[in-house]
């Protein structure tokens, strides 16, 4: 029996708990297959599809700074990736096509989204601080969810406007004027790499925000970033993007294996271990 090869493309991946995920998966189900990490620079990204088109990988998921990136050298994108013009998770076909498939959507509906349902209504003032191809899929699973009233910031501003481009409907904040708009915001979603293990972090404190404001954190690896602890000290309620990752993970896994991974307390409790 041969054994599939998967693995994640990014750069950095040493916060990515992935292959924990996906090879507790794998043993579970007694699928002979691995998953690593695969750091590579932009100009592999080529490489790494023709390995998938040979058969040498039989998918891999695309992490920052690649999910757009990766577009141009897939056969088509589907569903959720076509509306947002973001992959994070591509596999090959019966027909021998290189697809691209985006399942953060799905991680931010069951991880994010539905907590948002029971603790705030349509009418919320969102803003998304990020402009890479994980806030299009925030914008898209809240637009989903009937929201219109979402704002954007990011430190580079034309990325954010190109981002309005496809979503008119989303208002463009200099990020120079955070802190200076962040009072009238509902719901903060950080989809930047800002927080994340071993990186740099916020240089705004966020002093205005709402008591009754909610802070989402796509981060999962640190547990807590500088800036959840900051907010928690103060009240604030807040959520990391852990849920986020474990069900865009199962979603990823089905597509590949054709089975729906369970999310077992065994599972939780080997990545909280590995968080701390």
């Amino acid at each position: 029996m041969i054994k599939k090869s998967f693995g994640i493309i990014g750069k950095p991946l040493s916060h990515s708990l992935s292959p924990t995920l996906h090879n507790y998966w794998f043993k579970k189900y007694k699928i002979f297959a691995d998953y690593s990490l695969l750091e590579i620079e932009l100009s592999e990204i080529g490489e790494i599809i023709k390995k998938i088109r040979c058969s040498e990988l039989q998918g891999i998921n695309v992490t920052v700074p690649y999910k757009q990136a990766v577009i141009p050298f897939l056969d088509l994108i589907l569903d959720d990736a076509k509306e947002t013009l973001s992959v994070n998770t591509v596999s090959l076909n019966e027909k021998g096509q290189v697809v691209g498939h985006n399942t953060d959507v799905y991680g931010l509906e069951y991880g994010f989204v539905n907590k948002l349902n029971s603790l705030n209504s349509e009418q919320d003032k969102i803003l998304i601080l990020g402009a890479g191809g994980v806030s299009l899929s925030v914008i898209y699973a809240l637009f989903k969810r009937g929201t219109k009233k979402i704002s954007i910031s990011n430190r580079t501003l034309k990325k954010a406007e190109d981002i309005r481009k496809k979503f008119p409907f989303v208002e463009v904040i200099n990020w120079e004027n955070l802190e200076t708009n962040i009072n009238s915001m509902d719901v903060i979603i950080n989809a930047t790499s800002l927080g994340l293990k071993n990186g740099d972090d916020f240089k705004q404190e966020f002093k205005d925000i709402k008591p009754s404001a909610i802070y989402y954190d796509i981060i999962y690896n640190p547990e807590n970033t500088a800036m959840i602890k900051k907010l928690k000290e103060r009240g604030i309620k807040t959520f990391n993007g852990l849920e986020m990752f474990i069900y865009q993970g199962q979603e990823s896994f089905s597509i590949w294996n054709k089975i729906i991974p369970e999310l077992d307390e065994e599972l939780k409790k080997i990545i909280f271990k590995k968080l701390r």
